[in-house]
């Protein structure tokens, strides 16, 4: 029978729902002067504001002053402004950066979005927690890692199970060798959802559809486009590779030792029910063809990365949500509700004290908190948080990856130091896509 581990001993053991019913919600200058004093409540400014992003803006102004929103959905930023006293309304996101009381901002919009309104933020001045996955493409994760050099803000990631020990344990004692050398690692993220194809119409009153599809093609209003449903669509995400993936394939890359670099070979194979056999994704992206106006991302996978240390990440549906470690020493599995396994349950009070040494180091020699509290005490710091934004970048570009091999159906080989496919014109032809003007993100 598995051992009941505390929070204080490393974490709580409880019934995990089915895969299907989850969603993934749930060098700054030492010198430079910090953005408030530690007593004064720091202004902040959420923008997108619908479903999840709603979520962490209200997270974020608990902890501060809720002084802005901003959402191209004004029923979304109507609601949202609802909750607090004073917090003024825009469409457009460029106003809420000239407030001179917005000091950090929450990124809840649709993925497409994040980079160039992150770019814009911390150009403005201001710090930046974004939800994940942070980027559409792996050229503009290069992008924000530039910008957040050059401008040296604090720059949150929303991978919030790096701040969850559970995944940090997880995470330490895969590290640790404890389990072998080389390890493969099963990340299981659920399956994609299918669909008929939709009727466009006519775009609500209340919603900027132009600005909603931003740097994506023109397209006609479709409700199934937007909102929750986006991660569904090639144009503005990557599926369940980039939403689920962006968790698990983090504490997995993380747990082999390897968030500062990247696969050396890759291959797998997807389902996509809605594009032809024939399909030529440069073409697409590009707006040179058109598919069905139907959910397009993969609805089941099996991809495999093989790293240059010998570990192995495999990603795949199920059987059901977590991530499995597994050495020739023994095998672990982790997920929001759970860490399993003998390697846990033969843990001494020695090494139990180790590993919180280890995890605390994991968490860039602090005490782990709540991922919205680790941004603000970074901020008032300026110090780097735990997710900061070059290791998401490594990480989010392997989920990246997964969907480029699945589209080309072939074995691809990544050359981690250049960022770039090893004699593959058109595979690294997808690190970058065309952006529609004026909605370009640039630094």
């Amino acid at each position: 029978m598995p051992t009941t581990i505390t929070r204080r001993q490393f974490l709580p053991l409880s019934a995990i729902p089915a895969a299907g019913a989850l969603f993934p919600y749930l060098w700054i200058s030492a010198a430079e002067k910090p953005a408030s004093s530690a007593g004064e409540r720091l202004g902040v400014g959420a923008i997108g504001v619908g479903g999840r992003g709603s979520g962490i803006a209200n997270d974020a102004g608990g902890r501060g002053r809720m002084v802005a929103c901003a959402d191209v959905d004004r029923s979304h930023a109507e609601r949202f402004a609802g909750k607090f006293d004073k917090c003024e309304i825009f469409t457009d996101y460029r106003k809420l950066l000239e407030r001179k009381d917005v000091q950090v901002v929450t990124i809840g919009t649709p993925d497409h979005w994040h980079t160039k309104i992150a770019i814009d933020a911390m150009l403005a001045g201001k710090d930046v927690y974004c939800e994940k996955p942070l980027t559409l493409t792996v050229d503009e994760g290069k992008l924000l890692c530039r910008a957040v050099r050059q401008t040296k803000r604090v720059f949150q990631v929303g991978t919030q199970q790096r701040s969850d020990r559970k995944f940090l344990t997880a995470v330490a004692l895969a590290r640790s060798g404890r389990l072998g050398k080389t390890l493969t690692v099963t990340c299981m993220i659920g399956a994609g959802p299918s669909s008929k194809v939709f009727p466009s119409s006519d775009p609500p009153k209340h919603l900027d559809w132009d600005m909603w599809l931003g740097q994506a093609p023109k397209v006609p209003y479709t409700k199934e486009r937007c909102h929750g449903t986006f991660r569904w669509w090639l144009e503005y995400s990557g599926g369940k590779l980039t939403d689920w993936g962006a968790h698990h394939v983090d504490i997995a890359q993380w747990g082999i030792g390897c968030e500062d670099s990247g696969p050396i070979e890759l291959q797998g194979q997807g389902d996509f029910p809605t594009i032809p056999e024939n399909f030529d994704p440069v073409a697409f992206f590009a707006g040179k063809v058109k598919l069905p106006n139907a959910y397009n991302t993969a609805t089941q996978f099996r991809i495999e990365l093989s790293f240059a240390n010998g570990s192995k990440i495999i990603v795949q549906p199920g059987p059901e949500n977590g991530v499995r470690f597994e050495g020739e020493n023994g095998a672990i599995f982790v997920n929001r509700a759970r860490l399993t396994g003998k390697p846990i349950e033969d843990l001494t009070e020695q090494d139990k004290a180790q590993l919180d040494a280890d995890i605390r180091k994991l968490y860039k020699n602090r005490t782990p908190t709540g991922h919205m509290q680790n941004f603000f005490d970074c901020v008032r710091e300026r110090a780097e948080p735990v997710s900061d934004v070059a290791s998401h970048h490594r990480i989010l570009s392997s989920c990246h990856l997964c969907n480029i091999a699945m589209l080309l159906k072939r074995k691809l080989k990544w050359d981690p130091k250049k960022e770039d496919f090893i004699g593959d014109e058109q595979a690294s032809a997808l690190l970058v896509r065309p952006q529609r003007a004026p909605y370009a993100a640039t630094l």
